[in-house]
């Protein structure tokens, strides 16, 4: 089944394709859209109708057949130290080179179990009918002292999940991290909808 999924992170897309699994064909697109709201699930929404949007629009005109369904996520970390944030501003509150060494510079001084912190994913699917559903998946954990692992994207390399075995998500294989992250956690849920609500083709 073919699927639109809104971004332009090529990590991502692999990532989702993954966790969707060989039944899905993702195709991504990047949506040139401002992420102007407050949550994630805010966020996600814009995402997915920016796209859904623009792949209808195309369909008319004939420039392609007519979209499935468009997914979108908007995620982050929120750190209880820093009262939530980086949260819905994870990307973008510092250029991407600097997230980590931005967030070990805000931690400097804080003891190893007061660096709670939790990733959050918010996952959105648009028909082209109109319907929309977005569910949201979490994973808590800690910050790590330093950086360590070489998979993974974003703050993986400092996420130590608390379901885990003491390993931050940047050192884990794509299976384990799947069965352990927020976004494999949201877009679970989200296949649970889509098996009740089926894509039209």
């Amino acid at each position: 089944m073919p699927v639109v999924l809104a971004t332009g992170n090529p990590h991502k897309v692999s990532e989702v394709a993954g966790i969707l699994g060989p039944g899905w064909e993702v195709v991504a697109e990047d949506v040139e859209v401002e992420e102007t709201g407050e949550t994630f699930e805010e966020n996600a929404l814009i995402k997915a109708r920016a796209a859904a949007a623009g792949a209808v629009s195309r369909a008319r005109t004939g420039a392609e057949p007519p979209c499935v369904l468009v997914l979108a996520d908007d995620s982050g970390i929120e750190v209880d130290a820093l009262g939530g944030e980086p949260g819905v501003r994870s990307a973008r509150w510092v250029p991407e080179g600097e997230w980590i060494p931005s967030l070990l510079r805000a931690l400097d001084g804080v003891p190893a179990d007061a660096r709670t912190a939790r990733y959050v994913c918010a996952a959105a699917a648009v028909w082209p009918d109109g319907r929309e559903h977005v569910v949201r998946g979490t994973v808590d954990g800690t910050v790590a002292l330093e950086p360590v692992g070489t998979g993974g994207f974003g703050y993986d390399p400092v996420m130590v999940p608390a379901e885990g075995d003491g390993r931050t998500f940047a050192e884990m294989t794509v299976t384990e991290k799947q069965a352990l992250s927020h976004r494999g956690r949201a877009f679970r849920a989200l296949l649970s909808v889509l098996a009740e609500e089926p894509p039209r083709r």
